[in-house]
């Protein structure tokens, strides 16, 4: 066989494998009474609300009347809602009903619980290797002409432990003042996983834009509180916001607090950091209480949030 030959059949047989592990055979998919295609109908209008038919149609690169078709089904389900835009009274946008958003958070966790038990089977390096080459792949298949450069979210390694620290000292210092006592905060978390970390249930996560790092977060078990994770150190370089970072990696805590079996995850944060607490909760977080800090400057309201799983 010539190399050609032999590229197109080791992609074969990798979709072979690929829709026989993740059950794309089947004819409803993660177990519910929707086809894949429908499930990822769902999943653009959940993250691309306002869309229209015409624009839904080229974003999946689908046929216009197999999608209406599947539109159709979506709205007598109640799932799908159709307007006229406000723009343009010709034309039409699509959204998520109350009851559409609630399926499609449904099956968004069994998806991401099947993918999570998947990735821990494999060891850190393996699980890293295999996110690299996944990521390899959909740069090659669709090459980012101008758009947002690709965001890779990856396991912590030799040396991201002190960046971690030195970033949090540094981008909080400049944008809000705080000093010495942010930092040894930091310095203390950062130590303890450090020092003992159990990998099955605690891991931290580093975020490369091109190669670089640009964003971090941890994930620990809570010492009074058994089946409690805490989220930790969410970080975002100025350069990388706007693209996903922060959620991308609340995602990744998310998903290994249920894989490792937890059934709540809490964090802390202050009142003025307000990107960060849209992101926790669009993740689902709710504030369950809120004091006074005065520990780090004057004016600051330390928040608690949570998140059962």
């Amino acid at each position: 066989m010539g190399g050609l030959d032999e590229a197109v059949a080791a992609v074969r047989g990798f979709n072979r494998v690929y829709t026989r592990r993740f059950g794309l055979l089947d004819q409803r998919h993660l177990g519910s009474e929707f086809s894949l295609g429908e499930v990822r109908v769902l999943y653009e209008l959940a993250h691309r609300d306002g869309l229209s038919a015409a624009a839904l149609a080229r974003g999946l690169e689908v046929d216009p009347g197999h999608l209406s078709r599947m539109l159709a089904g979506l709205r007598r389900s109640g799932l799908v809602r159709r307007e006229r835009s406000a723009h343009d009274r010709r034309a039409s946008l699509l959204g998520l009903t109350p009851a559409g958003r609630r399926a499609f958070d449904r099956l968004d966790r069994k998806a991401n619980s099947q993918v999570s038990g998947l990735l821990r089977r494999f060891p850190d390096g393996h699980r890293g290797e295999v996110v690299r080459a996944l990521t390899g792949v959909r740069r090659l298949l669709e090459p980012r002409q101008g758009g947002a450069p690709a965001v890779v979210i990856r396991n912590h390694r030799s040396g991201d432990l002190g960046w971690i620290l030195e970033r949090h000292g540094v981008v909080y210092a400049e944008e809000y003042g705080w000093g010495a006592p942010f930092e040894a905060l930091v310095a203390a978390v950062v130590a303890e996983f450090a020092q003992g970390h159990d990998p099955a249930r605690e891991a931290c996560w580093v975020a490369e834009l091109e190669g670089r790092r640009v964003g971090s977060v941890m994930q620990v078990h809570h010492p009074q509180r058994p089946g409690v994770a805490r989220l930790r150190l969410l970080l975002v370089e100025p350069e990388a916001r706007g693209l996903g970072v922060g959620r991308a990696l609340v995602d990744a805590c998310t998903v290994f607090a249920r894989g490792a079996g937890y059934r709540k995850v809490t964090l802390w944060t202050q009142s003025v950091l307000g990107a960060a607490r849209a992101i926790y909760a669009r993740a689902g977080y709710v504030k369950v209480s809120e004091a006074p800090n005065t520990t780090f400057g004057k004016g600051l309201i330390a928040e608690t949030w949570e998140l059962d799983l």
